[in-house]
């Protein structure tokens, strides 16, 4: 594609990565974009040079009131959202700001993972129990 800068994107992905470097964060591209990952699980994503974290019913409104957007993508030719939103610009700038921003969306995709485990955890009938 003519005048792409492949490198844009890829500078930007550095970027956050190398802010969120203390937390243990690591990249991986993915649709289009990137997953910004700890402990293998995916607590942001970055699509069209823009930071989301992941945001549940306990984080939403933090990530509201700083005037955050959630992701929206097209699927089969209508909106759809994902449960992430956009961080402040000034978080870009800030690395502790940013990482206390991360924190919200890591604590958000931790317990959306602990709901999913206890759903799929085994149920032991009482005539199992102790073998």
């Amino acid at each position: 594609m003519a005048g792409f800068d492949d490198a844009a994107p890829a500078r930007f992905v550095d970027h956050v990565v190398d802010m969120l470097g203390p937390l243990g964060a690591t990249s991986r591209r993915m649709f289009g974009g990137h997953g910004i990952f700890r402990d293998g699980l995916m607590f942001a994503l970055i699509a069209d040079d823009r930071l989301y974290f992941k945001a549940d019913s306990e984080n939403r409104a933090a990530f509201a009131e700083a005037g955050g957007e959630p992701f929206t993508y097209l699927r089969s030719g209508k909106a759809a959202s994902l449960s992430y939103y956009s961080v402040p610009d000034d978080a870009l700038e800030d690395p502790a700001d940013l990482r206390d921003w991360a924190n919200l969306g890591i604590a958000a995709t931790r317990r959306a993972a602990a709901g999913k485990r206890a759903k799929r955890a085994p149920r032991r009938s009482a005539g199992n129990a102790g073998r």
